[in-house]
């Protein structure tokens, strides 16, 4: 089998599925291990370039790192795992808020699979739980839409005909009788409660909890400044919701930990441990402390240091790496203050 044989299908690479979201809580396979060039030539040339399609698939993964923000989330969810248990309606939730970029998504998932493996431990021969869902919430959402996302996920048929109530009582006995304790709803911006359509979807998931025995938990783009907490309905979200913010990383030790950790995962031949750690103000300045965008260019410069056979990270190819518009923005604005 070669290595891109072995990849997933795209069924299987989503967390919105239940296929997507077992895979990923089952884990990445164990990194390729490190050839000198004597070990890298002796593999014959079907051998390396099956060997450089699982460096490159490697550094194309989210490389995951326990940030202090991911500590905070798992915790405080387990602890509202906990103090839901015997909750008979108004169960507490979370949300994890923040700019794009700051690791939201990564927070949420972490928890979901910290529960989940936690709850397989728990019971090791159930094969029918599936005590994590995961959904996004489309852009411009209708409830009957959301309904939908749950019963994707579950892998349920969305027949035309069905109506919204049907769907509902579809996903909410599945959930009940799957033992589902944790909710994961994310790009939660996307609701907005200026809408009738988004007061509705808010309604839905609102409902959601009430009839299934879980703790929901949200991620979205700076909810606390939108609509969402606003009103009546808002009043309701923010009374039962802790919210937990993210943000860009300052220049600390937290932020060199991060640099010195993900250069521990990196698959090259040729590069030297210690080369990031000593550009890790370089790496802060160019991503103005978002995790996403430091991921993303380390990532992208040991893919092109495969492609191009330098086997190393150097300044040169991380300036290489072109980062996302609003990291790039920052940076020139950044630059044109400084002068």
């Amino acid at each position: 089998m070669t290595a891109s044989s072995a990849l997933p299908q795209d069924s299987q690479r989503h967390l919105t599925t239940i296929d997507g979201w077992r895979r990923f809580v089952d884990g990445p396979p164990g990194p390729p291990p490190r050839l000198d060039d004597a070990q890298y030539d002796a593999l014959g040339e079907a051998g390396r370039a099956a060997f450089d399609e699982a460096r490159l698939d490697h550094h194309g993964r989210l490389l995951v790192v326990a940030t202090s923000v991911v500590r905070h989330t798992v915790a405080s969810g387990r602890r509202l795992v906990v103090l839901n248990r015997h909750a008979i309606s108004a169960r507490r939730g979370l949300i994890v808020s923040g700019p794009a970029g700051t690791g939201k998504t990564i927070a949420i998932t972490q928890l979901g699979l910290s529960h989940e493996l936690l709850d397989r431990a728990r019971h090791p021969t159930a094969t029918d739980r599936k005590p994590v869902i995961y959904i996004t919430v489309p852009p411009a959402a209708t409830p009957r839409m959301i309904a939908a996302e749950f019963a994707r996920f579950l892998g349920l048929p969305v027949m035309a005909r069905m109506n919204i109530t049907d769907l509902i009582e579809s996903v909410v006995g599945v959930c009940t009788d799957a033992r589902t304790g944790m909710i994961l709803v994310d790009e939660l911006h996307n609701i907005s409660l200026t809408t009738q359509h988004g007061a509705e979807v808010a309604d839905t998931l609102k409902y959601f909890s009430e009839r299934i025995p879980a703790t929901f938990i949200y991620a979205g783009i700076d909810i606390e400044h939108g609509s969402l907490l606003t009103g009546t309905r808002g009043a309701q979200i923010a009374g039962r919701f802790t919210l937990i913010p993210t943000q860009p990383f300052p220049y600390n030790s937290e932020w060199r930990g991060l640099v010195a950790t993900m250069e521990k995962t990196l698959a090259l031949r040729r590069h030297e441990l210690g080369t990031l750690a000593k550009l890790d103000r370089y790496l802060h300045d160019r991503t103005g402390g978002m995790i996403g965008a430091l991921s993303h260019q380390i990532r992208g410069a040991a893919i092109d240091a495969i492609f191009n056979g330098t086997e190393k990270i150097t300044k040169a190819g991380l300036k290489a790496v072109s980062l996302d518009v609003a990291a790039e923005s920052a940076q020139l604005r950044r630059s044109g203050n400084s002068r």
